[in-house]
């Protein structure tokens, strides 16, 4: 009978496409006639609100609509879906229209944020979660503790990038926090991947670990910019938007799978093949018409796969198992998170002398909101006993990083302008 019941829910990957797309269409209505909140915090809002809503009526036998929530989320699997290629769409999208140059003039303490904070934060939120989770009485191991640190401590580019659309930062600051954002995640996943072979049994060794930063962090830039020169001389060599348009996406979707083949970091390679792109190949290798078709494309790529992306999230609470311990955990551990990242965001900078200090500190802290990115590495964790322990914590406080810090942003922002 549950087999059976099992299949009747399960769909195709059309009607999976078909259902999520026509909830964002809803909802994105519905934010912009009613809520008005930026396109990424108001889906998320509303299909938070309505997942809770979901679970209250099951939980009063008035509907049975939780399982087909969760069926949905099943079949779309948010973790590989984000992290083996919407990342690589969303990354590419947003370096576009980063300019290199600035990037190169802040590339210091872009760097240090980058390496250092992530590495700081990761110990820090840690050490913090071993003790917090010890006192409540969720008995958690160091390491398993660590691994909630390296998934949380990356800020994530899609949550950024998204949000400082609307906030009009300081110029060195909007381009730190981008930058930082676009390549910390490579240093998080090694981080994280180092981590999880030591919790599964294996040994990890200093060596090991530099190797396989050299090779996802540094290898990706290289493969990334191998790639974005090949599209660049492609683009120069015709002039007809729609056969460039298709080059460029060929080149974020191929190039990712061939990323991931050879081992490098996809995300990295999408970034670097996005800037020289976004960079050279707008200004050398197209004509006006085709860099307007360009960016339009790419524009409305990005917003909708946003727009899907953050309605996953809003939906994933339906899978949670929550208790009253995990949530006193998880309202401890979000303050104590934004402490780990103060703290990894001031130490770099204090050894800049020349970066500018003013608002600098409080804008980055609070600026580098976490994501889908974290969620999906929580989500990727095996199964266990600690595994909806790191699960439900992280996602609230990605929750309230969208939510609270999302929309507080801009005005943080205008106090230090």
């Amino acid at each position: 009978m549950h087999d059976r019941d099992a299949a009747s829910l399960a769909m195709t990957d059309f009607e999976v496409a078909a259902i999520l797309i026509t909830l964002t269409a809803a909802l994105a209505y519905l934010n912009a006639r009613v809520l008005r909140l930026p396109s990424a915090i108001g889906l998320m809002a509303t299909a938070l609100l309505g997942s809770l809503i979901v679970l209250l009526l099951d939980a009063l036998q008035i509907t049975e609509v939780a399982p087909r929530v969760s069926t949905l989320l099943d079949q779309v699997n948010l973790s590989y879906a984000l992290l083996h290629g919407m990342l690589g769409i969303l990354l590419f999208a947003g370096a576009l229209h980063v300019d290199l140059g600035d990037l190169r003039a802040l590339r210091l303490p872009i760097t240090v944020l980058a390496l250092g904070g992530t590495v700081i934060s990761t110990g820090i939120v840690g050490g913090a979660s071993y003790f917090v989770l010890g006192i409540i009485g969720l008995d958690v191991p160091f390491i398993q503790c660590l691994l909630f640190g390296a998934l949380i401590s990356p800020t994530d580019p899609i949550a950024v990038l998204g949000i400082l659309k609307a906030a009009k930062a300081p110029k060195s600051l909007e381009v730190t926090i981008t930058g930082e954002s676009l390549f910390n995640d490579g240093v998080g996943v090694v981080i994280f991947l180092a981590i999880l072979g030591v919790a599964a049994g294996g040994e990890v060794s200093g060596s090991a670990i530099a190797r396989l930063f050299v090779q996802e962090a540094i290898g990706g830039v290289v493969f990334g910019t191998v790639l974005g020169y090949i599209g660049f001389r492609l683009l120069r060599s015709i002039d007809q938007y729609s056969v460039e348009i298709l080059i460029t996406l060929a080149l974020v979707l191929g190039g990712y799978v061939a990323a991931e083949a050879i081992h490098v970091s996809a995300p990295i390679a999408a970034v670097a093949a996005g800037l020289l792109i976004g960079n050279h190949g707008r200004e050398l290798a197209m004509s006006d018409t085709t860099r307007d078709h360009l960016d339009t494309f790419w524009e409305l790529i990005d917003e909708i796969l946003n727009a899907v992306l953050f309605l996953l999230i809003g939906l994933e609470v339906v899978q949670l198992d929550v208790t009253v311990e995990l949530l006193l955990a998880s309202t401890i551990m979000i303050p104590l998170v934004l402490v780990a990242r103060w703290v990894s965001v001031a130490v770099p900078l204090v050894a800049l002398p020349s970066f500018r200090k003013r608002g600098a500190i409080a804008l980055l802290t609070w600026g580098g909101l976490r994501g889908g990115i974290s969620v999906a590495l929580a989500l990727s964790l095996p199964a266990g006993p600690y595994r909806n322990i790191i699960l439900v914590i992280t996602y609230a406080i990605v929750v309230f990083s969208i939510l609270i810090q999302g929309t507080t942003l801009g005005r943080l922002t205008k106090r230090y302008a």
